[in-house]
């Protein structure tokens, strides 16, 4: 199965980005072979619709589960239409992440976090 996470750097060993459609990277792991492709998140960077962009990135590569902190709820519309799963990562690496993913260890997201709001909660 194949399975993105939030990344803050491109190495299966950089930590979770909480944000999803801003991360600055994307690892695509295969669940079978725990190989990983690391992407960088072209629109991190654009003026609006990350999350939609991204969530329509995930569609592109066959994603099944989506890793990350927080998701948007344009994003987790796109998602849902789309029956990817999204699961709350924790402030640990993509490997780690990956590891607890696989023992069914994380939380299932259902709700969004307000619009424009992925960096709220504490961080500056």
């Amino acid at each position: 199965m194949k399975v993105c996470l939030s990344s803050n750097g491109n190495s299966s060993d950089s930590i979770m980005d909480p944000r999803f459609g801003r991360a600055a990277y994307f690892a695509i792991a295969d669940t079978d072979t725990m190989m990983f492709e690391i992407i960088e998140n072209s629109a991190a960077a654009s003026g609006g619709g990350a999350g939609i962009t991204s969530a329509q990135l995930m569609i592109d590569r066959g994603v099944k589960a989506v890793i990350t902190g927080n998701v948007g709820p344009n994003a987790m519309n796109v998602l849902k239409a789309a029956e990817i799963d999204i699961y709350r990562g924790s402030a640990v690496s993509i490997k780690e992440n990956l590891d607890n993913f696989n023992k069914r260890m994380l939380e299932k997201i259902d709700a969004t976090v307000p619009e424009h709001h992925g960096m709220q909660g504490g961080q500056k």
